[in-house]
């Protein structure tokens, strides 16, 4: 699915060649300051390379148009945007913001059980926890059936048990729709449970996974 060939960026990532297959769930995973949310974001053109290639289904990346791209590989900030107003707002914003249907109040419920948001449709988003903004965050992403999931540290709010709960039942549903999830994190309780192959990278310009 992702190629990258000789790619550098910002003097953190030197990458001589990591393919990153379609339909798995792979998790990034390596020390602070490694280049994780820089790879991540160069995936789908939030960062440019400073020199070398990135493909996307055998497509140069920089030839597609970005916006179209990002409709297909969405991403997941590791601090998640929550606007004012409610949870079916800020459910139906990702839709709104990528020109699909608004959802039906069933599907909208559908994907909050989905990761464990047991909240009305009308409770004020604002005074949601952090973790409980995080699977607000994911439901999102859910309604938007993208073909790639970009995530970042998305269950650094959580506790341990929730936290493989919600995302085992996260990437099932992803798993179903034949997706593909690129993650970040920290957990190894949930990189061991989770992943189907994981990227290691360090500090040093060494490849090393």
């Amino acid at each position: 699915m992702f190629r990258l060939e000789n790619v550098t960026f910002k003097g953190i990532l030197t990458i001589d060649h990591l393919e990153i297959p379609a339909r798995t769930i792979t998790c990034l995973t390596g020390e602070s300051g490694a280049g994780k949310t820089s790879l991540l974001r160069l995936l789908n053109r939030m960062n440019e390379p400073d020199s070398g290639s990135v493909f996307y289904q055998g497509q140069l990346l920089e030839t597609l148009n970005p916006i179209e791209l990002r409709r297909k590989v969405t991403m997941l900030s590791q601090t998640p945007l929550t606007l004012p107003g409610t949870i079916e707002e800020n459910l139906q914003m990702g839709l709104a913001l990528t020109d699909r249907e608004a959802g039906s109040k069933a599907e909208l419920m559908r994907v909050l059980e989905t990761v464990l948001l047991n909240k009305p449709l009308s409770a004020d988003a604002e005074k949601l926890s952090g973790g409980e903004r995080q699977r607000l965050a994911l439901a999102r992403l859910l309604l938007l059936k993208a073909d790639v999931y970009l995530l970042d540290e998305p269950t650094s709010a959580l506790d341990e048990e929730t936290e493989l709960e919600v995302m085992s039942r996260f990437l099932a549903e992803v798993k179903q729709e034949r997706g593909t999830v690129i993650m970040i994190t920290h957990s190894k309780q949930l990189a061991e449970a989770c992943a189907e192959k994981r990227i290691v990278l360090k500090k040093s310009k060494e490849d090393d996974y």
